[in-house]
């Protein structure tokens, strides 16, 4: 078992702590349950906001599931803790803004390169540097995809709700047992500060996944190899495992000089993120079967955005809306095939311009790409999208 403890007895304690129903909670609640509900049972962070209530609700709430809440004394000690509690078997999270999100890239890059699964959330705020601390943004799209050095492959999930941040947060950590791979949730400071009604599940209606063990000896030799995402010995259970983030030979043992062996294994850890590709992807749509122009957003502008198009097809205007749900690796073969459909696209979101730079790659030249972008701490109005929609219909 990945969850420390007796599976039966961990359902056990879900249901009789939280019955199922409607609760009006905050979305940084909705993220610790999610994590509790997928089974994370360890959680080493640093207060940072607008994050600090997904460590307080852990911090509350794990001891209750015997799982264990570590206050560490910086960013950087957050995430190479969390890495050495996946190795022994732990479901494991951290949950940071911008800065500490800087200062865990590091260690991030070292999970990739282990194939070391866990879930770094990251509540955005505005920047650079401190910015507006209690401020939400959506500015950490390109740091999320390349904050760390190298070649590397990532996947990041992007909850547009409090009730749609508890089951992303699900199927994040589900992404990472099955690949082995470290997953970001791009949250934001509005949604994550936002009280709503959302329904919290029995147990039985959570797909729960956990990482593929070794059976014996044999499978435990070759932790880095002989599949495209191998077994995962555990530290604790008898088995000898060198983990390096140098480049490292199937077995693990170091092997830095090799241009094959540096070939072979970054290409594997590519290829198992590009394989899976289409289970990790997910969005939603609306309106797409007619439409004339379509808005792009997600994460927190995507529900003014829907409000927007809502707005424009009461006037006539033939609006539709794509909303990333994965964000990395980003859904561009549907934006491709929707583009041809429509004029103009518009990608409404809170920065300066970033999802917009990965939509133009999927976009012909003969298609109008404007985005709408709003910065200062302050999400996007339907009122605002909707002028823009106007402004081009």
């Amino acid at each position: 078992m990945i969850i420390r403890g007796d599976e039966p007895e961990q359902l056990r304690l879900l249901r009789k702590l939280y019955k199922p129903g409607n609760y009006f909670m905050q979305g940084n609640e909705a993220v610790a349950y999610g994590a509790l509900f997928a089974g994370c049972r360890f959680y080493a962070g640093y207060p940072i906001t607008p994050s600090s209530e997904i460590a307080e609700t852990m911090a509350r709430e794990l001891p209750k599931l015997h799982g264990y809440y570590l206050q560490m004394e910086d960013e950087i000690g957050s995430i190479a803790a969390m890495v050495g509690a996946s190795w022994t078997g732990f479901k494991v999270m951290t949950a940071t803004s911008g800065p500490g999100f800087s200062l865990m890239q590091e260690n991030l890059g070292y999970a990739v390169m282990t194939e070391t699964p866990l879930v770094l959330v990251d509540v955005q705020r505005s920047g650079p540097s401190t910015g507006q601390a209690t401020k939400g943004a959506q500015g950490d799209f390109f740091q999320a995809r390349w904050g760390t050095h190298g070649d590397h492959p990532i996947v990041a999930v992007s909850p547009v709700s409090v009730e749609d941040a508890f089951w992303e947060t699900i199927r994040a950590f589900n992404i990472a047992e099955k690949l082995r791979s470290p997953v970001v949730v791009l949250f934001d400071g509005v949604i994550a500060h936002t009280r709503e009604q959302m329904r919290i599940p029995d147990v039985s209606e959570v797909e729960i996944t956990y990482r593929k063990l070794p059976k014996n000896e044999e499978e435990a030799k070759l932790p880095f190899g002989g599949a495209l995402v191998p077994p995962m010995p555990l530290f604790g259970h008898g088995y000898f495992t060198h983990v390096t983030g140098s480049t490292h030979k199937e077995n693990g043992l170091r092997d830095v000089y090799t241009q094959e062996v540096h070939d072979r294994l970054v290409r594997r850890i590519h290829k198992k993120i590009e394989e899976h590709e289409e289970e990790i992807q997910k969005w939603e749509e609306y309106f797409t079967d007619d439409m004339d122009i379509l808005i792009v957003s997600w994460g927190v502008s995507a529900r003014p955005s829907l409000g927007a198009v809502l707005k424009a097809r009461d006037d006539g205007i033939k609006a539709g809306l794509f909303v990333p749900k994965t964000v990395h690796p980003f859904p561009g073969k549907r934006i491709r095939e929707l583009s041809k459909k429509v004029r103009v696209i518009l990608v409404p979101e809170m920065n300066l311009g970033q999802l917009i730079l990965e939509v133009q790659r999927y976009v012909n030249d003969d298609v109008l790409l404007k985005g709408v972008n709003k910065i200062g701490g302050v999400p996007l109005r339907v009122e605002e999208i909707l002028r823009e929609i106007r402004g081009v219909a």
